[in-house]
């Protein structure tokens, strides 16, 4: 229990940062689950046209700090050596 105003206002600041947070981090990992499951199923058209949303949505979780910048980059490496994995297998 806070037992000042500041500390009052500090629980209510740091809960509307967490829900922001999690709906920015939660929408990440949807869009690259999305391009994992394309590039797995073979189906690398709908691989390609949803990778360019998931890296925008990584890059700007690791601009507003929901993610460490590097664990950004390392997402985005990952992603597109799944879907050159995929397009490889179609070729």
């Amino acid at each position: 229990m806070a037992h000042s105003k500041q500390a009052e206002k500090r629980i209510r600041q740091n809960e509307k940062a967490r829900i922001r947070n999690k709906a920015q981090s939660s929408k990440a990992k949807t869009l690259v689950k999305r391009v994992l499951n394309a590039a797995e199923d073979g189906d690398v058209s709908t691989a390609e046209a949803s990778i360019a949303e998931a890296f925008q949505a990584v890059d700007k979780a690791a601009k507003n700090r929901v993610l460490h910048p590097k664990t950004a980059a390392r997402r985005k490496s990952r992603l597109q050596r799944e879907l050159n994995k995929a397009r490889a297998k179609k070729a």
